[in-house]
């Protein structure tokens, strides 16, 4: 398994899933979204494997000063989000082309 955590270190569920993978001595690459946020081959294949609609945390303070709301889920709103990690639900958890958004064990497991 090649294990990506893109996350918050200030994220409750993104500190649950790296204990996920810590207690079950699965190595991880862990990338923190606020320093370095997706690249857009990232930003594509997470988009691909989970749809956009799920990427966008419309509970961030950033959804409504950006009109999120209004944007659906178009292009513009993908430019939006790709630009503005810190609308993205954390964590984003990859493996390959296999993604999840959010605290996923159920999905993670049928990773291993």
């Amino acid at each position: 398994m090649n294990i990506q955590i893109f996350g918050v270190k200030k994220c409750f569920d993104t500190q649950k899933a790296e204990r996920y993978f810590k207690e079950r001595k699965i190595k991880y690459q862990y990338v923190d979204l606020e320093r370095y946020g997706l690249s857009k081959g990232e930003f594509e294949s997470v988009k691909r494997a989970v749809g956009l609609k799920e990427l966008i945390n419309i509970g961030a303070k950033e959804y409504k000063a950006l009109g999120m709301q209004n944007l659906g889920t178009g292009n513009v709103a993908e430019e939006v989000l790709f630009k503005n990690p810190k609308l993205l639900k954390t964590p984003i958890v990859r493996n390959g082309r296999q993604a999840a958004v959010g605290f996923k064990p159920e999905v993670w497991g049928e990773w291993e």
